[in-house]
Order: structure tokens, then sequence, then C-alpha cells
């Protein structure tokens, strides 16, 4: 039995200080350090030395069982393993007088246990804790293994510094064992948690052990002070609002300034917070006209329309003249036009069977070229036309000789030539009487008519 003893003793020693490194929570390591007392009466012992009475029988009679030596005469250290667990080792030391109620002779006692404890509320500031191990106990020159069991109870002033209270029965199976109640009272000092930055926030609840933060945010920065987190802070070194996700709105616009291209004018959303004065989606920063509503094709300003004919200069192959939406703004030949363009093209002159132009149809050709001027985009037709007098042949290349004549003219005067074509028709298209000379005259002429 001895050997048993002693045997479990050192198992339960060497068990504590295997688990001492298994595991690294917030603080700990707890150490006690107090008081002990050493009562022997209410263990029911049958020993004859020293007579006591039954289990548990005068628990609290200080007075006349307790043995208390009046300095600090325990120390434990002990480490939270998880789960609620703890394992540890304790020494104390004392002075016995009182064996049950056999006065001794101080005999002197000391003590090295192992520990196995459970806290059943961890973490709470009312501590309770049932306890098991095993050690050895000397009075004088005897020593005798125990196994020991007890109850206790830590009260936290703070995370770190408590107050213990604690009684346990340890039992020696040896005959000559003094079986005994051990009482400890005794601060408690809890320590050994890990806080790599230094934040008062340990590395086990520590969302961000590295960098030192803020209790609130499990120990995480707020760098910019503006009660948002920098992991959840898009803007973290400039105080910012919840609704912007930690990000300043200085013109109060609801876009962000990291967003907002106009940070110091309130503007919207859609144009990155800019403003638009007139209302044409162009923002006023890029809008050349932003009074004015305007395409952004055109810089936000309104498309012109020089000539006031309700088409666009955009829009307008006639931009500086007045025409008609259906004539894309150029102005178009009405009848009345085409007839006067052909009482003036009538009166040219040519010499006789030839194609050279008289001088005297210069001043015709100011007022033909005026016309032409006046409908930029008009395309027109210039037709010759002769008298029967000769062949059918001669007429016809006399005819074509003229039209060109008349087209080269024209040209030469600075009208587009694609705008004109010529034509012949020799004497196919008389509008008078061939028979008389005034139906002649009339039948040797130019026209120039719209093409359509």
């Amino acid at each position: 039995m001895k050997q048993l003893s002693r045997i479990l003793v050192v198992g339960l020693v060497v068990l504590g200080f295997n688990n001492i490194q298994a595991q690294d929570e917030n603080n700990p390591w707890q150490i006690s350090l107090g008081l002990n007392a050493i009562d022997v009466y209410p263990t029911n012992a049958t020993n004859a030395s020293y007579p006591t009475g039954t289990l548990f029988s005068e628990y609290f009679n200080a007075n006349d069982h307790w043995n208390i030596l009046p300095s600090i005469s325990y120390i434990s250290l002990s480490r939270y393993v998880g789960d609620g667990f703890s394992v540890g080792a304790r020494g104390s030391l004392n002075r016995i007088s009182k064996l049950g109620d056999v006065q001794a002779d101080d005999l002197s006692h000391y003590a090295i246990d192992g520990l196995i404890k459970y806290n059943f509320l961890q973490g709470t500031k009312i501590d309770p804790f049932l306890e098991v191990g095993g050690g050895y106990t000397w009075v004088d020159e005897i020593g005798a293994g125990t196994v020991n069991g007890g109850v206790g109870i830590n009260y936290w002033f703070t995370d770190f510094i408590g107050l213990t209270l604690q009684s346990q029965y340890k039992h020696a199976f040896e005959d000559y064992g003094v079986r005994h109640f051990q009482h400890l009272a005794g601060i408690s000092i809890r320590f050994g948690g890990t806080d790599t930055d230094g934040d008062g926030i340990y590395d086990r609840d520590d969302a961000c052990p590295e960098v030192a933060g803020l209790e609130a945010f499990n120990g995480c920065p707020d760098s910019d002070g503006d009660g948002i987190e920098d992991a959840k802070d898009s803007c973290p070194n400039e105080p910012g609002s919840m609704e912007m996700n930690g990000c300043p709105d200085s013109d109060g616009d609801g876009v962000a300034d990291k967003d907002d291209a106009c940070p110091n004018e309130a503007g919207l959303a859609a144009l990155s917070g800019c403003p638009d004065a007139d209302g044409d989606g162009v923002a006023d920063k890029d809008d050349d006209c932003p009074s004015e509503a305007g395409p952004a094709e055109n810089n936000g300003c309104p498309w012109p329309d020089t000539d006031g004919d309700g088409v666009l200069d955009k829009d307008d192959q006639c931009p500086d003249v007045a025409g008609t939406v259906a004539n894309n703004g150029c102005p178009e030949v009405t009848e009345e036009v085409q007839k006067q363009l052909n009482e003036y093209a009538r009166t040219i002159l040519f010499d006789t069977g030839k194609a050279s132009l008289k001088p005297e149809s210069t001043s015709v050709f100011v007022d033909i070229i005026r016309i032409l001027n006046e409908y930029p985009t008009a395309n027109f037709t210039v037709e010759g036309h002769t008298d029967s007098v000769g062949s059918a042949s001669t007429n016809q290349r006399l005819s074509e000789a003229r039209a060109n004549a008349v087209r080269d003219f024209l040209i030469n005067e600075g009208i587009d030539a694609a705008r004109l074509t010529a034509k012949g028709f020799g004497e196919d298209r008389p509008i008078a009487s061939n028979n008389t000379r005034a139906g002649r005259t009339q039948n040797r002429r130019v026209e120039i008519n719209l093409i359509k």
C-alpha cells in the first residue's frame, strides 16, 4: 500500500506538469498563496494516538482543532488546460499542536501535492471548483502519501486578482500517516496570457493580434476614430460615416469623397458627385454651356441653327441659308424660281451656227449664278435646243455643244461641276412653230432645269 500511494502521487504530479504546456489560453496560469489550516479531528480516524470525532464532526471548530501558522504557509501554481480543467502543484507547511483532542509538541508539517482542478463556471466572477489529486506529507520526520479531494471557490475582484477559499480531505493509506483536512485561504493571481500587440486584449480573443486595437472591435484598430474598424472601413485613415462605409462626404451629396469627382460641390451620383445646373446630363465641369441644356455630343451646348430655318446646323446641308426640313435645311426650288431661271437662260446668246457665247450674255449669267447659289444642294441639267433649219444631226451636235458651253461657263464661275449636267436635244423639243421666224427664234434656246 505504501508503494502504491507513492506511485499514485508521482503519477499525478507528472501528469500535471506534462499537461502544463498543453494549451495557451488567456491568463492560463494561476498562482495562489496564503494561510492553511490543518484539522485532524473530523476525519473519523481510528488512531488511539490522537482520538478524533466522526467524519465532518465539529468541522468548523477552528478554535479547538485547527492548526494555523500565522504567516504565508502555502503556495500553489496551476495552469488551465481547457474545458474547465487545470493542473498544477501546491506546497504547504504548518506547525501541528493539536491532533484531534490531543495536544502535540509543535510538530512540523510539510506537504507537496499534485492537483487536477475542475472549474464549474470558468471565466465568471464567482468561480467554484472541485479538486482531486495526490501528494506526500511529512509530519516531523515521518512521511506518507495521500490522495486528496476537496472543493473551493474563487472570487475574482478583477480579471487578474481574486480571493480563494478551499477545503480538502487528504487521506493517508499508511497506518502511521496522518489523515486530515486542510483548509486554505489566500490571494490568487492569474497571468500568462499573450498580448502580442499590447492592446490589452489577449491574442486568443484578439481578431487582430499583430495590430493594437480596441476591445469594441475584438482587438482590431480604428485608425481614424470614426467608430468603424479598419477592416470594414473603405477609408481607414479618414473619419467618415457608417453610411459611406467609413469614408467622408464633404459636400453631403451621398457620394463618398474618394468616388466624388467634385468633392466640394454637391452633385449627382450618376455624374460621380458633380453638379449639372442645366439638367442636360453633362456635368458642369465638362459642360461648355452649363446654363443651357445641350447634348453631350456638343459638350453640353445646344446645337446652333445659324439660318434659323428649324434645321440644326449639324443636320443642315445649308447651314447659312434658310431652307426647309424636307430638303435637309436647304431652300427648295419652286416653280416660280424654275420659271425665272429659264427666262434668264433663254436669253443666253450664241454666235450664229456656233457654240460660242456672245459677250452680251455675261449679264444674264450673273443672275443665273445668283439663283444657283441660293440653292447650293440642288442639281440642274443644262439643256440645248435648236430650230429645224439644217440637218437633224447637225442640229443635235450644235445643241450639245451649246449646252456644254453654258455648263463650262457656270463651272468656271464657281458652280460645283457635280451639280450640273449638259444634254442636247437638237430640234426634237420645239416650243414654237419652226415655220415662222419668230417661232424658230424661240426654239433656239438653252434651258436650266432642276433635276428632281
